[in-house]
């Protein structure tokens, strides 16, 4: 007998996530709220495993407070999609859900997953997931290190200018040290590392870039060339209506994805013979540099998709 397709078709979840709490929608019942923590995350997979119906939770990036639910979930082998914040914002205008609140917007999250049935997110490997951590603790200490710089130029007290420069080396240290760990991490793992040094081949990619585009882009090698742009964030959207011809922009996306791409382009664009040319061809042709050096952003990704995507290409 075939299963019918309501009942292969999951029961959604939507889960608003906070640093304290879980808040969750499901169909037919009222809101409720777990703790998010060890217990509070074990208790809500454990009330989706008691559930009749296969289930798919759907949530938002909430700044990393929803990791340990995303690993909850992946050994608890129950699907789960994240989806952009924008989208869901924008869905819940659609439907004339202007209020937000926490319960609000898990109950959207919910609708958002019956209406348009978001493809679910793969487990990374442990060796991603820690590559994933190092390289967002390298973008903390970067950031850090930035702004303590600016603080050094605006300061006179030679007392607080001393300070400053201690926590400058310090950061500058920790950076490093970061930097062997990312390194030890890739060189550890066969396939990181085959990856890594396949996207070092192209002019512009270095170990930093590849690393980031591991961690934060694990889809790489696996998509088409409209959804790597895509999700990359450097996909040029329509702006049309009737005889009007709008602008094309690029919107979403990951957003570390994007930045270190702008960088890779940015010398891509001086040293790479093929993206060099591509670039000044659209600047000579009237492009504004800043559209063309997102155009090369797009070429660069929808490139290192290709090279793992096909390992026996060569680049010439």
């Amino acid at each position: 007998m075939k299963t019918s397709e309501a009942e292969q078709s999951p029961a959604y979840a939507g889960v608003d996530i906070s640093k304290e709490t879980l808040d969750v929608s499901l169909a037919g019942q009222s809101p409720s709220s777990y703790a998010n923590g060890a217990a509070g995350v074990a208790e809500f997979v454990k009330a989706l495993e008691k559930r009749q119906a296969p289930m798919q939770v759907i949530c938002e990036p909430s700044g990393g407070y929803e990791r340990e639910l995303l690993e909850a979930l992946w050994v608890a082998g129950i699907p789960v999609s994240l989806v952009n914040a924008a989208r869901i914002r924008a869905f819940a205008r659609a439907r004339g859900l202007l209020a937000k609140t926490d319960k609000i917007d898990a109950s959207v999250l919910r609708m958002f997953g019956e209406l348009l049935r978001p493809e679910t997110l793969a487990a990374p490997s442990p060796q991603r997931q820690r590559l994933a951590a190092l390289v967002q603790r390298r973008e903390q200490l970067v950031n850090i290190l930035t702004m303590e710089e600016q603080r050094l130029t605006q300061t006179r007290d030679p007392v607080v200018k001393k300070l400053g420069r201690s926590l400058i080396r310090e950061l500058q240290k920790q950076i490093e040290q970061v930097e062997k760990l990312i390194e030890a991490q890739v060189d550890d793992d066969k396939t990181l590392k085959g990856e890594s040094e396949r996207l070092q081949q192209v002019k512009g990619i270095g170990p930093v870039t590849a690393s980031t585009l591991l961690a934060e882009l694990p889809e790489l090698g696996k998509l088409s060339r409209n959804a790597v742009g895509a999700l990359a964030g450097v996909a040029p959207y329509n702006r049309d209506s009737g005889t009007l011809r709008g602008r094309r922009t690029i919107r979403g996306g990951r957003v570390k994805v994007r930045r270190v791409l702008y960088m890779a382009a940015t010398v891509a664009a001086r040293f790479n013979p093929i993206l060099k040319a591509f670039y000044q061809r659209l600047v000579a042709a009237g492009k504004p540099k800043k559209v063309a050096l997102t155009a090369v952003m797009r070429k660069l990704v929808v490139l290192l998709n290709y090279i793992l995507k096909n390992p026996d290409f060569k680049l010439a």
